[in-house]
């Protein structure tokens, strides 16, 4: 039954996805980051419903008579300079291993999406509409597994995502610490009452999530997420006493195998995954020093890692195991080489620097609250996934890249609205020409005195 109706449910917006590109990216980012086609169990679970949807909505856009380029930026441009630097890589890869072709075909679809919707997202509007569908994907499963999690009292421990790139239970528990400012500014951001406090029910359920999860980096990720909202907030002493509450309750209720496994924060000598991690960054850096200019190719870390260490363990050499990098900055170093490790970094760096300018200008006008709340939002999700990728495998995470095309489109926009002084006037100015305003509905006559003075000022004197 449930094949059935991801099957028609694509279908049957398929016209409306090659209508309306917009809607067609918002398609796109349900199958990619819900994945509802991995609730099902049978054959809809294997088709490439994005695949499809990314064609239509492409064929859509080039067929519409007016349509709209991708932004051009250096973002852009250096999105398009990893794409082409990773490519390039495949020539000088080291070792004689096959091409990761299709690992690198699904990169340039992240690349590409990002391109995407720099071009199709032009309003406020439609950026709030990708940011409630994006949060509401992966919300999804915070709530759901959260509510299982408390129903057992703790006793779940989700060893896997629901599939795709946060397939991985450490990739899942990033995502869900990624997912919590996102409720946050949604439940800050919206006026209606019950949506307000639905979206305040999900945040502590998507927290537990991340526990549940036992990863202790996705941890770590999530402390700077709060730490980020707090440092923004009104009220940072309120701010500060919620996040001291929050930490409490979760070591007060967390599972006792979550709170044994973050004590090996202190003591990572003696666990065996934390040396692990130490042993992968090792064998990353003397594929740097070996191969700093291409690295030794795109997808081939694994391939490639006994090579680079001379005390492999039996289980490695019996090729038991996954061989990663434990660290994104290190895996596109290793793999792609130091031109890509700083046109990856840069791009980092040149959304946050576009995010201060946003602020910069929010913060001298009237009226430009909600452009603050998209600031600190940013500004928290971006965090989170630096800190959480010092520990995770994440370099090619397709939401790392479209959060770049975000908060592209989210600074074009804002500044474009900024442009109109009499919606949003500097403070302190003049507050911009005067304008007619048209009273309506039952003001429409002449207004009454209100409060307790019912006579003009000169008489009442």
């Amino acid at each position: 039954m449930r094949d059935i109706l991801v099957t028609l449910f694509v279908l049957g917006v398929l016209p409306l996805c090659f209508r309306r590109p917009f809607m067609g990216l918002l398609v796109f980012s349900v199958l990619a980051y819900m994945r509802i086609q991995d609730l099902t169990w049978g054959f809809a679970r294997f088709q490439r419903w994005s695949f499809l949807v990314a064609l239509v909505m492409i064929a859509g856009w080039i067929a519409a008579r007016e349509k709209y380029p991708p932004v051009r930026s250096m973002r852009t441009g250096l999105l398009l300079f990893l794409l082409v630097w990773v490519g390039l890589g495949h020539f000088f890869a080291y070792g004689e291993a096959p091409v990761d072709s299709a690992g690198f075909i699904e990169y340039g679809k992240i690349i590409f999406i990002a391109l995407f919707t720099t071009a199709v997202v032009r309003t406020r509007e439609q950026l709030r509409i990708l940011v409630w569908v994006i949060t509401m994907s992966f919300a999804f499963y915070g709530v759901k597994d959260g509510l299982h999690g408390f129903v057992t009292g703790g006793g779940v421990h989700i060893i896997r995502g629901p599939g795709g790139m946060i397939e991985d239970n450490n990739d899942f528990a990033l995502v869900m610490a990624m997912t919590v400012p996102m409720l946050i500014h949604l439940a800050t951001s919206e006026r209606n009452p019950r949506l307000i406090r639905g979206l305040k029910m999900m945040v502590p359920l998507t927290m537990f999530t991340v526990i549940l999860t036992r990863s202790r980096g996705a941890f770590l990720a999530l402390l700077v997420a709060l730490s980020a909202l707090v440092w923004r907030t009104r009220n940072r002493m309120m701010g500060v006493l919620f996040g001291v509450v929050a930490v409490g309750a979760i070591v007060v209720f967390s599972p006792s195998e979550f709170q044994e496994r973050m004590s090996t924060i202190a003591t990572y000598e003696e666990d065996g995954s934390a040396m692990g991690r130490i042993r992968a960054w090792q064998v990353a850096m003397r594929m740097v020093e070996e191969r700093p200019f291409f690295g030794v190719g795109f997808g081939r870390f694994q391939t490639s890692y006994l090579d680079f260490e001379p005390n492999p363990t039996p289980s490695q050499l019996d090729g038991h195991g996954t061989l990663v990098a434990h660290n994104s900055y290190l895996q596109i170093w290793a793999e792609c080489g130091t031109p890509a490790l700083l046109g990856y970094m840069l791009l980092f760096l040149a959304s946050f620097f576009d995010i201060h300018r946003v602020r910069k200008e929010a913060s001298r006008r009237y009226f430009a609250s909600w452009i603050l709340s998209y600031c600190t939002l940013f500004e928290a999700v971006l965090a989170t996934f630096l800190i959480g990728s010092v520990f995770l495998n994440r370099a090619h995470f397709d939401l790392g890249y479209h959060l770049h095309a975000m908060v592209l489109v989210f600074g074009r926009v804002a500044f474009e609205e900024m442009t109109d002084s009499v919606r949003y006037p500097v403070r302190g100015g003049s507050g911009g020409p005067l304008v007619a305003s048209k009273r309506r509905g039952f003001d429409a006559g002449s207004r009454k005195q209100r409060g307790f003075r019912t006579t003009p000022l000169a008489e009442g004197a």
